[in-house]
């Protein structure tokens, strides 16, 4: 992966607790004070031009306090990107829509206050073994990557460097951004939010733990060491420390590249099939989600012959969470009754995860699990499913782009009384269904065709045993 010599790049990050809350506070005021005029002044006119209105004002001043978050960079950045990912039931659209575009904002940290972090957490005599590239060849809202090598034996590695003070930062940050968020009068706190709150605070303090991240990584590498589809970059012990993380370079291709759109269809099926099977080990044998489906986590190494494997690099592993079984057994119980099409254990397993409730109408509870249902579509048992024109290939394999199931899925719930009824599903749930769209998207990027039935299957009979 190339540098990217265009990338603009700052000499400091706004760290100290007092000069990013002012920053934060001034943002927040400003764009809550124009919220107030707004509400004060928007009087006339029909409804429909009000809610126009609205609408333009509120993307407004998200794209102004989006700016200023990502001036500050560190863990506040993440924040904003977190909450554009999950905080769909929380914030207004046009907030979530502007802190998408904090993924496309970050520059990177000069190479002076790179190398100082360094030569602070592996000493000078340990620098001096690399040979560090100082442009680097990826810069993130937490910290940035550099290519290196080592001198002797020139074994290619990449560091992983936190940027400084981040860790330190967290806590203030986030409490800043909610404060933020309520100025602004774009947020109903309460108890769902609060919870969803302290997730996001929790996994924040995940990501920037570099060390967890590292026996993260190790423990990957060990579970997916046999298998020839998989690569799990090794950590480089001797040059990792609490803000920086070492491991070999793993080369690849991104999944949307010309040279992975240009393989066989068989060879694209494969690689799907293999990031399907990575998911379901992840959910009914490990209990350890890796919940960033980001495409930029993934890059795809092509095999020099149609005889060996391609395989899936996976990288960065600073999101995987642990779910407990009191957990995941209601996620499998709704798995395997969909694949039985009971829709009435599909629906207790909904009342376990509390995002249904006993005492709805039977008709929303009926919609409900059958919306749920639909989700598995690509691995249910075909002849149990009317598929839709086109989801089938000639030999009876799903086409998982040309299907359309996400949007039709969205169709219908809309359809329904669904909507009405629905409340917040449980902050866990929220990561894991993060984690199965993007699973979907990626093999449907690939433009892969297969049947995940006999695949599920496998998994199901694992867990009965």
């Amino acid at each position: 992966m190339a540098a990217d010599k265009s990338r603009s790049s700052v000499s400091r990050i706004k760290t100290g607790s007092f000069e990013r809350r002012l920053s934060l506070t001034r943002a927040g005021l400003f764009a809550g004070t124009r919220v107030a005029g707004h509400y004060a002044t928007n009087w006339f006119g029909s409804r429909e031009r009000r809610e126009a209105r609205r609408s333009d004002m509120l993307s407004r001043q998200a794209g102004l306090l989006v700016e200023e978050l990502g001036k500050l960079k560190g863990s506040v950045v993440k924040i904003g990107q977190v909450m554009a990912l999950y905080g769909e039931h929380f914030l207004p659209p046009e907030v979530t829509e502007a802190l998408h575009t904090l993924e496309d904002q970050t520059c990177s940290l000069e190479w002076p206050a790179i190398r100082r972090t360094l030569v602070e957490e592996m000493g000078e005599a340990q620098l001096a073994k690399l040979e560090v590239d100082e442009e680097p060849i990826g810069a993130a809202s937490l910290g940035q990557v550099h290519r290196a090598v080592r001198l002797e034996d020139g074994l290619e590695m990449v560091l992983k460097v936190q940027y400084p003070g981040v860790a330190d930062a967290v806590d203030t940050d986030l409490n800043s951004v909610a404060q933020m968020l309520k100025i602004m009068r774009v947020v109903s706190f309460g108890a769902d939010f609060d919870e969803w709150l302290e997730e996001v605070r929790a996994m924040m303090h995940r990501e920037v733990d570099y060390e967890l991240e590292a026996r993260t990584t190790e423990s990957f590498r060990q579970k997916l060491l046999d298998d020839p589809r998989y690569v799990v970059p090794r950590v480089i012990k001797e040059f990792s420390s609490p803000h920086v993380i070492a491991t070999t370079f793993e080369s690849g291709y991104s999944v949307s590249s010309k040279e992975v759109q240009a393989l066989s269809l068989a060879r694209r099926s494969a690689l799907g099939k293999a990031s399907l099977e990575l998911f379901l080990s992840e959910l009914f044998i490990w209990n350890e989600i890796q919940t960033d489906p980001n495409f930029g986590n993934y890059r795809i190494r092509l095999a020099p012959d149609d005889q060996s494997h391609d395989k899936i690099v996976l990288l960065d592993f600073g999101a995987v969470q642990s779910y407990s079984d009191s957990f995941l057994d209601p996620v499998r119980e709704m798995i395997r009754a969909s694949y039985d099409q009971d829709l009435e254990r599909v629906i207790e397993g909904g009342i376990a995860l509390r995002f249904m409730e006993r005492e709805w109408p039977q008709e929303v509870l009926k919609r409900f699990g059958e919306v749920c249902m639909a989700v598995l579509e690509p691995l249910a048992r075909k002849e149990q499913l009317e598929m839709p024109p086109g989801a089938l290939n000639e030999n009876g394999d799903y086409r998982w782009k040309q299907s359309d199931l996400p949007n039709r899925i969205a169709r219908q719930a809309t359809r329904s009384a669904i909507s009405r009824y629905f409340r917040v599903p449980p902050k866990e749930f929220i990561f894991l269904n993060r984690k199965l769209v993007g699973v979907y998207t990626f093999i449907a990027v690939l433009g892969a065709e297969f049947d995940g039935e006999p695949i599920l299957r496998k998994y199901l009979l694992q867990g009965s045993e």
